[in-house]
């Protein structure tokens, strides 16, 4: 795409390469093009570098959150194979996790939360007890608690690796988009539900508040998944399983801003949107985009 130039409004995105920059970072960013698995067919694989393509839309200014654009970033690249090498996904992820206080994982179906969360926590080389005190927020529409291994079982394959239920906040849970057999599952593993018409009832920083305080109990590192199908389908039609009456954009943007604020936060992931399926104005992956650009704006206010 073609935009103006104004050097008095300088563009977000466009970040170097996680080796051409020295020294501590404060977030990096990962691509986990995840699809071979997924329930519907997707090509959600499309949806990383579009991503960085919207960011460039935007700029780094965010009023009264801290300065993004003075944050030092880096793009550590795509994972080459996140589906058939999941090993090596987490190993990137815990690579750029190593320098940088922050990691946005840009998806890919939500297979991606597993390589993005394990790498994050520092389980990469499957080290008993890497999981032990952290802890798990989702922004989802769903439970994926699923048997298998898919885009419906991220929740489910976590809690295998030993993540403990109690420090697991579903955020956005909606009625019709899940089964008695898994809310049954989610309430057996512990696990705190927000449902959807909750976040109508509290403000979304409180909502953020208390799932951090629940997600961080043991004082462990914490993993937001951010699955963008939790929105209202009319913002994110390239979500194959969005619903009418989701989330607003905007709510999702503050519960991800409010969610990045915190230290506790050490990784954030963006998921199902396949970017190839997006209606012809990108509306869905310019969300995601705002929420890389939320995800920071968090992460500027902890220094602000």
């Amino acid at each position: 795409m073609t935009l103006p130039h104004d050097p008095s409004w300088p563009r977000a995105g466009g970040w170097p390469a996680l080796d051409e920059v020295d020294g501590d970072l404060d977030a990096a960013l990962v691509g986990l093009g995840t699809h071979a698995t997924s329930l519907s067919p997707t090509s959600a694989h499309t949806t990383p570098p579009a991503v960085r393509e919207a960011l460039r839309r935007y700029s780094p200014h965010a009023a009264g959150h801290g300065d993004v654009g003075a944050l030092v970033v880096a793009d550590a690249g795509d994972a080459a194979d996140p589906d058939g090498d999941e090993a090596g996904a987490t190993a990137l992820v815990a690579r750029a996790a190593a320098r940088a206080r922050l990691v946005v994982a840009i998806g890919g179906d939500n297979a991606a939360t597993v390589p993005a969360a394990l790498g994050a926590w520092g389980a990469a080389d499957g080290a008993p007890g890497a999981v032990a005190t952290a802890g798990l927020i989702t922004i989802d529409a769903h439970h994926d608690l699923r048997d298998g291994r898919s885009n419906g079982s991220p929740v489910r394959r976590l809690l295998d690796a030993g993540l403990d239920g109690s420090r697991v906040v579903q955020i956005g849970i909606q009625d019709f988009a899940n089964s008695r057999h898994y809310a049954e599952r989610a309430a057996a593993a512990g696990i705190t539900v927000v449902p959807r018409a909750a976040c109508e009832e509290a403000p979304m920083v409180a909502i953020a508040q208390r799932a951090l305080a629940i997600a961080g109990a043991a004082g462990g590192p914490v993993h937001v998944d951010v699955d963008v199908d939790a929105c209202d389908r009319a913002v994110a039609p390239g979500c194959p399983a969005s619903t009418p009456g989701g989330l607003s954009a905007w709510q999702l943007r503050e519960l991800v801003r409010a969610l990045a604020s915190s230290p506790l936060v050490r990784s954030i992931d963006l998921t199902e949107v396949d970017a190839s399926a997006d209606a012809p104005d990108g509306r869905t992956v310019r969300l995601a985009a705002l929420c890389v650009l939320e995800a920071l704006a968090g992460l500027a206010s902890r220094d602000a």
